[in-house]
């Protein structure tokens, strides 16, 4: 198993800092040449060329660009533990990996995780959506510190998380000002061979919403399904179908995409969860989104 050595990237990273070996060598006070040699032990390692001859200077090869944004965020958290170890005040952001399921609803997931942004410490949030099976992977292996769903995990999947369930509310009805204005009227038998925009099969409010249709006998015209909510809205906008979204976001998408209010249902429910790889939930800011998120849905 290779090893990175630490002290061949301290003087590439040097280096890069300083704009040549010269430089480098009075800051770090050893030779050029000791300096050369540890850059191409480096190169050796990691198999690219760091540096090219700029004119009289070095410059970075792209290979060299892609280490010094590691090696700045390593050296940064370096100077971040010797702070914390001597108890200093840092001003490092707090840094925080979320995943969000592709079935989740963009004005749902930035309602859930906006709290975040309004702590005392900086938050530095990095966001990944994908299937909830490739997410739990990553929350398994602590790529993630929490995975944002509509349903909880699935129990057949071979590793350990937990749910934590965050709260759940009703479905609003919406479309385009046009297709509003008639279904409106009515609602819900409107809906009756009204045309559809739905979220894919497998998904936890497809689920709802067909149970939601048998009960109420109505038989929507189906024209399109959607794994992304995003072009979903997109297709509502120009007029191809209403489509239902959680109340809770109501509000928003009515003033971000022009959306005309149809009608709103109970009895058709949308839920939302965070999972995480521990029980106990400890990082500031996963707590400030349950909570958050929890005093939202009781509203």
């Amino acid at each position: 198993m290779e090893f990175l050595n630490y002290h061949h990237l301290r003087y590439f990273w040097v280096v890069a800092k300083e704009g040549g070996l010269r430089k480098a060598a009075d800051k770090l006070h050893v030779s050029q040449p000791t300096i050369s040699a540890q850059i191409a032990a480096l190169e050796g390692v990691l198999g690219e060329k760091l540096f090219r001859r700029g004119g009289r200077a070095l410059a970075l090869t792209e290979a060299g660009h892609r280490v010094l944004s590691y090696a700045e965020e390593i050296f940064s958290l370096g100077q971040e533990l010797l702070d914390a170890a001597r108890q200093q005040p840092t001003a490092r952001p707090l840094r925080v990996h979320i995943g969000i399921t592709d079935s989740l609803p963009k004005l749902v997931s930035y309602e859930i995780i906006k709290p975040i942004f309004k702590l005392e410490q900086p938050i530095q949030a990095v966001c990944r959506e994908g299937k909830v099976a490739d997410l739990l992977g990553q929350l398994a292996a602590y790529r993630l510190d929490i995975v944002l769903a509509d349903e909880p995990a699935p129990s057949s999947l071979p590793i350990k998380v937990f749910n934590h369930f965050l709260g759940e509310c009703g479905v609003t009805f919406c479309a385009e000002r046009k297709l509003a204005a008639t279904l409106k009227r009515r609602f819900p038998k409107s809906l009756n061979d009204a045309p559809v925009l739905l979220p894919a099969g497998n998904t936890a409010l497809r689920r709802s919403l067909e149970k939601w249709f048998q009960a109420g006998e109505i038989r929507p015209r189906l024209v399109a399904e959607f794994d992304d909510a995003a072009l979903m809205k997109v297709a509502a906008v120009d007029g191809l179908g209403f489509f239902a979204l959680p109340t809770l976001v109501m509000q928003e998408a009515v003033a971000n995409y022009d959306f005309q209010f149809i009608g709103r249902t109970e009895d058709c429910r949308q839920q939302f969860y965070a999972i995480s790889a521990e029980r106990k939930l400890t990082h500031p800011a996963v707590l400030a989104i349950t909570s958050q998120a929890r005093a939202a849905f009781s509203d």
